[in-house]
């Protein structure tokens, strides 16, 4: 009996990862740092992998985690043509202080703005930092939260793992 519930366990998990690693980015609309509106079901990198980054002014790891990347974004987009959304979470009333941040730290991102955290939550995100990595084909590929010091050199060798492939 114990062996019969592994097993059905395991085939459990394996096709529960499978959804995972084959699902698509969920359509939400969100507003860019400039106040176009974006479907986030239509975001892509033509055909390289990409990375979504939800951050928060206010979330000290978020942002040493896109300052860590920064230093070396310019060396990831020659490198492998990598592109980065930083998604913003503030609510509304702390909107105004994104800009600011962004251009303060020199950030090059994409930024989006999620202010009622729908998009993190259709990915199933509950922390931030909270990072999506996305194929080329836009596949969510991997989910990772929280950030410790080095944490965005596994970002990159996911990166190139799937331009590997």
């Amino acid at each position: 009996m114990c062996m019969k519930k592994c097993i059905i366990s395991f085939f459990v998990c394996l096709v529960a990862g499978f959804a995972v690693a084959q699902a698509q980015l969920p359509a939400v609309t969100l507003k860019t740092i400039d106040g176009a509106t974006v479907q986030t079901d239509t975001l892509s990198n033509d055909g390289k992998p990409f990375i979504i980054d939800f951050f928060a002014t206010w979330c000290k790891p978020c942002n040493r985690e896109l300052s860590a990347i920064a230093e070396v974004y310019d060396e990831w987009k020659d490198e492998t043509g990598l592109k980065i959304y930083a998604v913003s979470i503030d609510q509304a009333q702390n909107i105004n202080k994104v800009k600011p941040l962004v251009d303060e730290n020199e950030w090059e991102y994409e930024v989006l703005l999620d202010s009622n955290s729908d998009f993190l939550k259709a990915l199933g995100g509950q922390m931030i930092p909270f990072v999506v990595v996305v194929d080329g084909n836009g596949n969510i590929v991997s989910k990772h939260s929280g950030y410790t010091d080095g944490a965005e050199d596994e970002l990159i060798q996911e990166v190139h793992h799937l331009l590997a492939k």
